[in-house]
């Protein structure tokens, strides 16, 4: 079963120096039908203006992921962690038991965009920690790159939850397949460009949620950039 939660479906909310896309209920966007899927609780699009970006503010019993898609981005937090990091890079955050932190575009002239991901752990009160790593266009061109795993095997980052997550880039007519284990769930975010999941049609923005399905057929219209959430089967929507 393929269910497509296309782009301008999402949540929206444009605060000038913020513009910011919800594919799961966040702050004031609610949508009973899309709470969240498995243990993905948020998938946020932002576009952060010059200069602009969030100020010191509290977290717990979340892993926090960010992905960058352009520009770079300013990380502070309470354990004392500070860095900046920029497209290749993903950051994951284990809030715990409390963490405050701040991001801000790195840049006053150009705007940053990124996905910011948080994936409920699999317990809570867990000690906070920090993390990131860079992951190169070759590590991922035309086939999958596992960028986050619960252990952290194959160079990826860890995450508190029985999650993969994989990215990868396709170049224009690649094929590329994946296989969907028995008990698990898959979701879909494609990044950028334009793909054939099966026969759906997915731009930019658009995602797929998979469940009850052995083998996911993706072809590349286009350049594209997805990310493959491999997902143990819990309550979903």
């Amino acid at each position: 079963m393929i269910k497509l939660r296309k782009s301008q479906e999402r949540g929206h909310a444009n605060h000038g120096w913020l513009d910011s896309y919800h594919s799961f209920s966040f702050a004031e966007y609610f949508d009973a039908a899309h709470m969240q899927y498995s243990a993905l609780r948020v998938i946020n699009e932002d576009v952060v203006a010059g200069g602009k970006g969030f100020g010191m503010h509290p977290h717990r019993d979340m892993e926090i992921v960010t992905y960058i898609l352009s520009g770079s981005l300013r990380h502070q937090d309470s354990m004392g962690n500070g860095s900046i990091i920029g497209v290749g890079d993903v950051q994951r955050m284990t809030a715990g038991t409390g963490v405050r932190h701040s991001e801000f575009n790195a840049s006053q002239d150009v705007p940053v965009h990124l996905l910011q991901i948080w994936i409920t752990p699999s317990e809570n009160n867990l000690t906070p920690s920090y993390e990131e790593k860079h992951f190169s266009r070759q590590e991922k061109e035309n086939k999958w790159r596992l960028i986050a795993s619960r252990n952290g095997h194959d160079g990826s980052i860890t995450i508190h939850q029985d999650v993969n997550l994989y990215a990868t880039i396709l170049t224009p007519q690649k094929q590329e397949k994946m296989q969907i284990a028995p008990n698990r769930c898959a979701y879909v975010q494609v990044v950028s460009g334009e793909i054939l999941l099966e026969d759906k049609q997915l731009i930019a923005g658009d995602a797929a949620k998979i469940s009850e399905e052995q083998l996911i057929n993706i072809l590349a219209l286009q350049e594209s950039e997805l990310l493959w959430f491999d997902l143990p089967i819990q309550s979903m929507q």
